[in-house]
């Protein structure tokens, strides 16, 4: 969170800054310095505390200045000198019409310079809130200011204050070479200050030690902060292609451009890839080629679910697509998965029934795909073509289209042999060939079903694992081809010409 930033627009004389953001006191510390070095006067108001000086921390609050309204009336008519007055949680208190009203009033009094006032010099409002929800109006007649997540240069100024602070309490072993603190370092970046400053004390509480097996810890805990936001997942990829049965034009797509992020690839001409639309048949393999980027590149694999953006109140869905779009360029290099993308964005593709917020969402989302200079690779999946939004298939959007089709025999003679390879049955006596053959038609997710039924029927049955018993169990559930024939068909015939098949 920079000085210079907030410095920068409150010297281009921004009558209203906004800043939207969890760490409230890390933006006060910023908006207090900026202030500082300005010249003005700082003053904050809170609902409990009302209106005081900031700078003072013994300065005793305005009496009858905790009512909003009363708030801002008060600054309007007292505050004479140069000042910034920081409002905490305001937005939430302007759908009251009387204080809407005292803070149009206030703004159009700072940005006139005072005008038949007593005001002598600049003054400005800047408005800390946790939330967007706000009158649109506000939007109109402030400057947003992001507040972006630290850099590796602050995370590592995190990392030293914390841990002095923790060693003056109780003293700390510290055992890390330069590799192993960069590695902390990297693990770090996406989260908040507050957010890395837990995880670090996380790391050395439990033995008063912070060494390289402490990384383990912060990853762990990593994923679980940002889980328990609901943006962002984290996925566990395979952990090498041999893993991975079948797409070998994917697989060679990838090999020949996982070098284009280097420098060397910048010096060539080349420009590092985008991202990939990954349409196909259900159950097919997309997940799974999004995981095989991940592995291909040794890249994390960040999974951003749409449904978790939406929120019932107005502007706070499209601040959910900014933050987690902002947190996967923090993390970069990254492989960011949205998952059925056509479900999140659907109403775009068609009239809206949702007020234009559909709409919304996927112009940001196309906006930051032709703007983001950071590596964060865009991995998205589709089941329906017909529900995705023409723009998303204009060309230059993604590097490539994708068509994931059943896979062909050999595909699912390697599906199989990885999964009785993985659940250790595979054996002389098993037949891939003769399973390979029995299964057409089928998916890669119904071949690890059919896997999965007939051990649970030797197991029941305590008989080794036989090529027969594949057969059975594969024979046994007809596979999506058969009960989805036409709908598979129109697909394809619609993939035929406009995509790159997988396989």
């Amino acid at each position: 969170m920079r000085v210079d930033r907030v410095r920068k627009l409150l010297e281009a004389n921004h009558a209203c800054i906004r800043i939207v953001t969890h760490e409230e006191p890390e933006a006060m510390h910023v908006v207090t310095a900026a202030a500082t070095d300005l010249g003005l006067e700082p003053w904050v108001w809170s609902a409990v505390d009302g209106l005081r000086h900031a700078r003072l921390a013994d300065a005793p609050a305005i009496e009858g200045t905790e009512n909003p309204g009363a708030a801002l009336y008060y600054i309007r008519k007292n505050i004479t000198t140069p000042c910034c007055c920081v409002l905490l949680d305001m937005a939430q208190h302007l759908d009251d019409p009387r204080t809407l009203r005292a803070w149009r009033d206030l703004i159009e009094h700072f940005r006139a310079g005072g005008i038949n006032s007593q005001l002598k010099g600049r003054a400005f409002v800047v408005m800390i809130d946790h939330t967007d929800k706000a009158p649109s109006l506000i939007d109109a007649l402030s400057v947003r200011h992001m507040v972006s997540l630290p850099d590796d240069e602050e995370i590592h100024s995190i990392l030293k204050r914390t841990l002095r602070g923790l060693n003056a309490r109780t003293p700390i072993e510290i055992d890390l070479k330069r590799s192993e603190l960069d590695a902390i370092v990297r693990n770090l970046r996406g989260l908040s200050r507050r957010q890395a400053e837990q995880i670090v004390a996380e790391m050395v509480t439990h033995d008063r030690k912070l060494t390289a097996a402490d990384i383990d810890i912060l990853i762990k805990s990593k994923r679980t902060l940002l889980q328990s936001a609901g943006t962002l997942e984290f996925v566990d990829s395979p952990r090498t292609m041999d893993e991975i049965g079948g797409l070998t034009r994917l697989k060679s797509w990838l090999k020949e451009r996982e070098r284009s992020f280097e420098p060397e690839a910048q010096e060539f001409g080349l420009t590092p890839p985008r991202g990939v639309l990954l349409l196909g048949v259900q159950g097919a393999g997309k997940s799974l080629s999004a995981k095989a980027i991940a592995t291909a590149w040794k890249r994390p694999l960040m999974k951003l679910d749409p449904g978790t953006l939406y929120d019932r109140y107005v502007g706070e869905s499209e601040r959910r697509l900014r933050e987690a779009l902002r947190q996967a360029e923090a993390m970069a290099p990254v492989i960011l998965w949205i998952d059925e993308i056509e479900k999140g964005f659907a109403s775009a593709a068609s009239q809206s029934t949702d007020g234009g917020l559909s709409q919304r969402m996927f112009g940001a989302l196309l906006n930051w795909m032709q703007e983001h200079t950071a590596p964060v690779f865009l991995v998205a999946t589709a089941n329906n073509i017909e529900a995705l939004p023409p723009e998303l298939l204009r060309k230059g959007r993604f590097d490539e289209i994708f068509f994931v089709d059943l896979p062909s025999r050999e595909a699912r003679r390697m599906i199989f042999e990885i999964h009785l390879k993985k659940r250790k049955k595979m054996s002389d006596a098993i037949d891939l060939d003769a399973l390979a053959d029995a299964s057409e038609g089928f998916s890669g997710a119904e071949i690890e079903q059919a896997v999965l039924a007939a051990l649970h029927r030797c197991f029941s049955e305590k008989t080794p694992v036989s090529t027969e018993c594949l057969v059975d169990a594969v024979k046994g559930s007809p596979p999506l081809s058969v009960t989805m024939a036409e709908r598979i068909e129109r697909l394809r015939r619609w993939a035929d010409g406009r995509c790159v098949p997988a396989e």
